[in-house]
């Protein structure tokens, strides 16, 4: 996989990335206009405005939830009366019934599937911003540029930085994925340089130093600046907690240890407590075996889910670690506010408004479709007299084609004879 800066030229998350990273980088100018100049920071107030753009979608489905709670006896009893009829007429006659719930109640079968469509794209255009800030940042992609400049100078670049993430990358796991493209343009080297700069801890600095000597001092200032940048504290906020753990280890630096620790447990305590708070169905004590089947999956999901994100969390650049523990605070203040707000609305309310909703659907569509079936009548109607119309013409037409080859029969051919009897008719009509 290769991270150039111009990270998603095309696909579906192209959009998506490209508005995401344009507010960072708004984010990003406001604070180094006043002198403040920390991704860490950046990332924190990004994550807030991210999940204050999401929530409208957020009360959405959790007001589906509610109402698919209600909604959910009704749907059980439907399933057991057609328990073990998989004939045909019953099989339809039970999506019909079903539907007529979901219609009763104003909602749609895959409204939490829609939610759900509506903000993936959002959450891996997010990971591949976080992934890649200088493709998105260009102060922070210029703070580089002196340095790219003097490593392509520099004679057998290409193989030294091969070389170079070879070694780097055996030693720290961001680095995987990453490759150097130096079969492209200038600019793509160039950016690709970057990708790898980007990422390096302070033994991966000295390394470099110590690969492209002549450029000590560019690789100084460079990385003072990038600390500056790139640091949350005392954590690198592109260095994974795994890398960061190994490397205070090795320098008997606890206070980095505990802090690199901490950094996934609290993104798992994160996901742990926003996992408690969600709402859920309770269907104990309902007889259907599928129900209390999905109710045991969604539990084990909810024990998983969290465990995943603390395994990840260890091998994640620290930064990608900060997007989903500021995430898991957010949302865990906007679950405690939803659900003091549902506590407090009437869900009765919400039904009959939805009930009024569906009606005046199903009223235009009846609406829409009597137009249609007028308009059809109308077209048949108007096809069938222009048809009429135009076999009267043909009609006139051969007989006027008729009567001039009758006008003009050769003498003893039938059309003649026809003729003198039509003549000796009119004479004694006459």
């Amino acid at each position: 996989m290769e991270l150039l800066l111009a990270t998603q030229q095309s696909g579906i998350l192209m959009p998506f990335a490209w508005i995401l990273g344009k507010i960072l980088e708004a984010i990003y100018f406001i604070f180094s206009s006043i002198g403040i100049e920390s991704i860490g920071l950046c990332i924190i107030v990004f994550t807030v405005v991210i999940r204050m753009l999401m929530l409208p979608s957020t009360i959405k489905q959790q007001k589906f939830s509610k109402l698919n709670s209600v909604m959910n006896p009704e749907i059980q009893a439907i399933q057991k009366k057609y328990k073990n009829r998989r004939d045909q007429a019953s099989v339809q006659a039970m999506n019909e019934e079903t539907q007529a719930v979901y219609q009763k109640y104003g909602v749609s079968p895959s409204g939490s599937c829609i939610f759900m469509i509506i903000q993936l794209p959002i959450l891996f255009a997010l990971y591949r911003v976080i992934y890649n800030v200088p493709a998105y940042i260009t102060n922070v992609k210029n703070t580089f540029d002196g340095l790219v400049t003097g490593i392509m100078g520099t004679a057998g670049y290409q193989d030294t930085m091969n070389s170079f993430l070879t070694s780097v990358s055996e030693k720290n796991s961001v680095f995987r994925g990453i490759t150097l493209n130096f079969s492209g343009t200038s600019q793509q080297a160039h950016d690709s340089i970057i990708d790898v700069l980007y990422k390096l801890s302070e033994s991966g600095w000295s390394a470099l130093a110590d690969s492209f000597p002549n450029l000590s001092d560019s690789i100084a200032t460079t990385a003072a600046n990038l600390k500056d940048i790139n640091y949350m504290f005392i954590l690198n906020i592109s260095d994974t907690p795994w890398n960061l753990m190994k490397t205070a280890w090795a320098d008997k630096y606890w206070v980095l240890l505990i802090a690199a620790l901490l950094v996934p447990i609290v993104s798992y305590l994160g996901q742990v407590v926003n996992m408690k708070l969600m709402p859920t169905q309770d269907t104990s004590g309902s007889g259907n075996a599928q129900a209390d089947q999905m109710a045991q999956q969604m539990k084990t999901m909810n024990m998983m889910m969290p465990l995943m994100t603390l395994f990840i969390a260890f091998t994640c650049p620290v930064g990608l670690v900060l997007y989903w523990t500021m995430g898991s605070v957010v949302r865990i203040v906007q679950q405690i506010l939803l659900n003091k707000h549902f506590e407090k609305i009437n869900l009765d309310d919400i039904i009959e408004k939805n009930k009024e909703k569906a009606a005046k659907k199903k009223e235009q569509r009846g609406i829409r479709q009597a137009q249609i079936y007028e308009a059809a009548k109308m077209n048949t109607k108007s096809n069938s007299m222009a048809s009429k119309a135009n076999i009267s013409s043909d009609k006139i037409d051969a007989l006027n084609k008729a009567e001039e080859a009758r006008a003009h029969a050769a003498s003893g051919s039938m059309a003649s004879k026809a003729n003198l009897v039509k003549d000796f008719n009119e004479r004694n009509n006459k």
